[in-house]
């Protein structure tokens, strides 16, 4: 009997070749286009009034997909979840940045949307997994599944899948992980899905279409305050703390630069800025929301390579417990630039994800 597996189907050119891949290898494959915002690109139209070069360019995602699954011959099911969407991701990227922290708001979207609410879709239709076009590979053992880093490290996109436990792993499968980004191009020509190959890049911020800034002007109130320097002094007006983050050095506006930023004070509503890029340098942090992908801590002090951003080299560090409760205390072995705080940590050891937390 067929082991039944549910593809999150975006109209891209990853998860349209994971499908493939799955169909190949024999699984009945059930396509899911997922409606998450109120944005053209999640839309399933053909206005007149829309300019083909538009209608090309952002190619409605769920159109795309519905004849990727007719190329397929699968079964595709469209899923509105745009509200929880909203009320999960959305309101918590906000959120976020309303408390002056820097939000990753596809590390949650993977945990709450994409393996949590797919996931509970593709159990109600009785199925044994659920697959995406992830960069990611797993391991499975009697110890447990292990996450580890996808074949292709230019792709590689384990750190988003930090916040995922044992029960989500053991229904997951990545097809593309084993695969460097070139071969997967390669196959989506074989399995006749070579318009996928001309589609522009997806965004970073599948929410918003311009730039944060813009987007954080529609939902918050600009609150201006005072930006002083590392020494204490007035030196100038920031537009709202939300606009910035730590390590920026555009979009400050002072004379005599470069600055940095280098910390917020929320109380105060003051920006603190650094004249000198060594400023931005740190040889700890401290993480809370702790997720250990085996479900159970290790013994600490713990020594791991550490990532504080996505594209951040990973670095050396010892991680150990903290007075503060439910609190880790993260010690590298070089100072590393713009420690931000709402940032995901991941920790690895080999090509293992070992687990994450976030930056406080």
């Amino acid at each position: 009997m067929k082991k039944k597996v549910v593809v999150a189907m975006s109209g891209g050119l990853d998860s349209s070749v994971a499908a493939a891949l799955l169909k190949k290898a024999g699984f009945e494959v059930t396509g899911v286009f997922m409606k998450l915002v109120n944005l053209p690109r999640f839309k399933d139209y053909n206005s007149p009034t829309t300019s083909s070069h538009r209608r090309s360019r952002w190619a409605p995602d769920e159109k795309r997909a519905k004849k990727i699954a007719k190329i397929l011959k699968t079964p595709l099911l469209v899923l509105d979840l745009r509200k929880e969407f909203k009320k999960r991701i959305v309101d918590y990227f906000l959120n976020g940045y309303k408390k002056g922290v820097t939000p990753n708001p596809c590390v949650v979207c993977n945990k709450e949307i994409k393996f949590g609410l797919l996931l509970e879709k593709a159990l109600s239709l009785e199925a044994d997994y659920i697959a995406t076009g992830h960069y990611a590979r797993l391991k499975r053992g009697e110890n447990g599944v292990h996450l580890l880093k996808a074949k292709d490290k230019n792709k590689d996109q384990s750190y988003f899948l930090w916040m995922l436990s044992q029960n989500q792993l053991e229904r997951i499968l990545f097809p593309i992980g084993d695969y460097p980004r070139g071969e997967v191009e390669k196959l989506a020509k074989k399995f006749k899905l070579s318009f996928l190959l001309n589609i522009p890049k997806s965004m970073e911020i599948c929410f918003i279409q311009t730039t944060i800034n813009n987007f954080l002007k529609r939902y918050l109130k600009p609150k201006p305050g005072k930006i002083i320097s590392t020494e204490g002094k007035v030196i100038g007006k920031h537009q709202g703390l939300f606009f910035y983050t730590t390590g920026q050095r555009k979009g400050i506006r002072l004379p005599g630069g470069p600055y940095y930023v280098l910390d917020k004070n929320l109380n105060k509503n003051i920006l603190i800025v650094a004249k000198d890029e060594k400023d931005l340098y740190k040889k700890e942090l401290f993480a809370k929301n702790f997720n250990w992908i085996s479900g159970k801590e290790p013994k600490l002090s713990l020594k791991v390579k550490a990532k504080i951003r996505y594209r951040h080299q990973p670095a050396t560090a010892t991680i150990i417990k903290s007075l503060k409760p439910k609190t880790y205390h993260l010690k590298f072995k070089k100072p590393q630039r713009a420690i931000t705080s709402g940032q995901s940590v991941v920790f690895y050891r080999g090509g293992e994800v070992v687990g994450g937390g976030i930056i406080g």
